[in-house]
């Protein structure tokens, strides 16, 4: 369950990012940097520019004119890009659709600099229907997914040929179905040799995962079903393979992966840095044995080169870079970069190609948080990590030999939160950096010496909305448990510690994400209406154990088996510390959530109904058996093994002891936590004659955004029942 993001915590980069009108390559934010790393590329006024740095000199590479194709009056609107390595083509993305949470289906054009045409690929194919379009290598052929095929194009004659034909509604060739993409963030299913004369891509066989069938009662004068591909826990996975298919013949050869393909997942997929081997990441059904395998792309033929095992899950591959397309290979493929928890902190490790030697790269008690950047011409690995406060984050880089220490990139007198997009060799970087109390930074630097060579303009005052800005404290507590959480607190407007005030937590406590950051407008209820702190409100979070913050694998890994147990428990006891500050009044405590967090406000209503007198609960899961398998047996294991942990962890078990005020929200369009959860809570508080209410929003997705005033309705309905059943203001 990924909590739902309603508001940008970093002001600084969205100001870079509005500034600069940047258009990444397929996936998001950042930068699109050139392959040399001297450059940045972005669309302003309709064209396409290129950077020089670093004295940002601007050149345009394709003006309005040039993107504007035959027979119509405006340029194309491009929402990304890429182009060949030289430069010349460049292949455009337009009139995009969502595929469940992003925009990765819709139109591409080819730009050819040297012949000077704009053309659009798949001509023959369903307008917005294509996926994922790139180059070949020697830029002579595009490819792309259309309906779950995969096609290639010649540039020059423009004839299109299928490489797949099996293609159909469930059988998947060249993306990936509902849970891979939602828990893998696997999306783009196929990549190109890097001699262009083979694709190698994933098929998923979702045909016997049973759909999960939404009812759709408004868009038509009859009600339909709208399916979704969709295994809960304990049901099979889709089963998945990958081949190379020969782009001159069409013939696909399967690489030989061993064991039940219904029992195992391939997250990762890539060419070994070469044209003739795949490098391949299994995962078991559990998610706690990992294996690595060179494939022969000819024969098939797979070499186990890499195992891992934990006794509790083992995060996939993709976690940690921003693209989980592309293998972090160094010293011309001999070697490759490889993250692990198996000395109980989260280490970077440089493994040979044969899996024969290792070299732990990051020694000592702290976590990685993310991989960065590496520059293998002067032999550094630049990451993220924060070693004396999970609340922050700074960047490090390492000797990529194993006999260096950490060398501190960022700032050392800048507390707080940074961000980078690194070029391509480590050259160049935008940095962003803010915390609580609203310093921020944003700017161009060069590495390793971080000197700034551009300062950007940060919009000023309010964190990037017009809401009031009050003082963040950051503070940790520590439980009778004897777990310290970290947190953050604000509080009314006009305090006054001689009176008590109502205290509104907000919470997500699980695997996903953490809620407790040091950045500016990390902290704040947004979905408020109006000055939550001037109507007398403490708003306050906490990350307990289970969450994923840089403290050591133990402390994310002791939830295993036990969301709805530890997690619940943490906080619990957490807001029992609170309930015995002075200034706290026991009679006004609130709890909301989101998704994870809706599920934990719901576990601690029920389970805890003697401090939360009031929550808000929105797009819960109410029975763990009834999410996606590969998110709940990662976390909670196999129901066929340990139903009594999902049964007994899922607040439906807890339903009955209801005491307070509680509003539960729900999309009934939700296809990642679906609205049968809600009707099965409906039933069991009806059961006891529990007391609450509910808001239904008909067809709304996981977002709830969907609609007309459906924001502004949802807000205002978070409002009113704040105050109704716990109002603010110090007494």
């Amino acid at each position: 369950m990924r909590p739902i993001v309603r508001i940008v915590p970093f002001v600084v980069l969205l100001s870079f990012l509005l500034t600069h009108s940047l258009y990444a390559q397929r996936g998001g934010g950042g930068v699109k940097w050139s392959k040399d790393g001297q450059h940045y590329f972005a669309v302003e006024e309709g064209a396409l520019v290129r950077y020089a740095l670093p004295g940002f000199t601007r050149e345009v590479i394709a003006d309005v004119g040039q993107l504007t194709p035959a027979g119509q009056s405006q340029p194309l609107t491009i929402q990304s890009f890429s182009s060949s390595d030289d430069e010349k083509k460049w292949v455009l993305f337009t009139n995009t659709k969502k595929v469940w949470r992003l925009n990765t289906r819709g139109d591409y054009w080819v730009l050819d600099l040297t012949a000077h045409t704009l053309k659009q690929l798949g001509v023959s194919r369903p307008a917005a229907s294509l996926m994922f379009a790139k180059l070949s290598p020697d830029g002579t052929k595009a490819a792309y997914s259309s309906e779950h095929n995969v096609y290639v194009e010649d540039l020059a004659s423009g004839a299109i040929t299928p490489l797949t034909t099996d293609g159909s509604f469930r059988l998947i060739n060249g993306t990936f179905d509902w849970a891979y993409e939602e828990e893998f963030s696997c999306r783009d299913g196929f990549r190109w040799s890097p001699d262009s004369k083979s694709i190698a891509y994933w098929q998923l066989d979702a045909r016997q995962v049973k759909n999960f069938l939404m009812i759709d009662n408004t868009d038509s004068l009859y009600p339909f079903t709208v399916p979704v591909e969709y295994p809960v826990a304990g049901e099979d996975p889709s089963p998945c393979r990958v081949g190379v298919v020969d782009v001159a013949t069409g013939r696909t050869t399967w690489m030989q992966a061993p064991g039940d393909s219904k029992q195992h997942y391939i997250p990762r997929m890539e060419w070994a840095n070469n044209s003739t081997e795949l490098v391949l990441e299994q995962l078991n059904r559990k998610q706690n044995d990992a294996k690595v395998f060179l494939c022969n792309a000819a024969s098939g033929a797979a070499t186990q080169v890499y195992e891992e095992t934990d006794s509790a899950w083992i995060d996939v591959k993709a976690r940690w870079s921003d693209d989980p397309t592309g293998w972090e290979w160094m010293n011309g493929g001999k070697d490759f970069l490889w993250v692990s928890e198996k000395d109980g902190w989260r280490h970077l490790y440089r493994i040979s190609r044969d899996g024969k030697k290792e070299t732990l790269l990051t020694k000592g008690n702290y976590d990685l948080i993310n991989i960065r950047a590496i520059d293998d011409k002067a032999g550094y690995v630049y990451f993220y990590a924060s070693p004396d406060n999970a609340t922050q984050q700074y960047l490090y880089r390492i000797s990529l030999d194993g006999k260096g220490k950490p060398e501190l990139v960022s700032p050392a007198a800048e507390k707080g939160v940074h961000t980078y997009y690194i070029s391509p060799g480590a050259l160049y970087a935008t940095h962003n950096f803010s915390n609580h109390l609203y310093e921020s930074v944003s700017e161009w630097v060069s590495l390793p010496k971080h000197t700034t060579i551009k300062t950007n303009e940060t919009p000023g005052g309010r964190g990037g909305n017009d809401r009031p800005r009050y003082p963040v404290k950051m503070f940790q507590l520590t439980t009778d448990d004897g777990v310290t959480m970290d947190g953050w607190m604000i509080l009314p407007k006009n305090f006054d510690s001689t009176k008590k005030y109502a205290v509104l937590f907000n919470v997500y406590t699980e695997p996903a994400a953490t809620t407790v950051k040091d950045a500016a407008g990390s902290a704040g209820t947004p979905l408020y209406a109006g000055d939550i702190a001037a109507d007398g409100y403490i708003q306050i979070s906490l990350d307990g154990r289970g969450t994923p913050a840089p403290k050591g694998a133990h402390w994310r890994k002791c939830i295993y088996r036990k969301i709805g147990d530890i997690n619940i428990h943490d906080q619990a006891m957490a807001a029992r510390k609170i309930l015995q500050w002075s200034f706290v009044d026991s009679s006004r405590i609130a709890v909301h959530g989101w998704s994870g967090g809706g599920s934990a406000t719901l576990n601690l209503m029920f389970q805890y109904p003697d401090i939360y007198k009031t929550g808000i609960s929105i797009a819960p899961v109410a029975d763990e058996l009834l999410y996606d398998n590969i998110y709940q047996e990662r976390y909670m294991g196999l129901p066929q093994e340990n139903r009594d942990d999902f049964v007994n962890n899922s607040p439906l078990h807890y339903a009955k002891n209801l005491k307070g005020n509680l509003l539960i929200v729900h999309g009934t369009g939700d296809d990642n936590v679906h609205y049968k959860g809600t009707e099965e809570l409906i039933n069991e508080l009806v059961k006891y004659d529990k007391k609450f209410q509910v808001m239904v929003y008909p067809n709304r997705t996981h977002a709830i955004r969907e609609g007309e005033g459906t924001s502004l309705h949802l807000s205002h309905l978070f409002t009113d029942y704040l105050k109704e059943h716990c109002p603010g203001g110090g007494r």
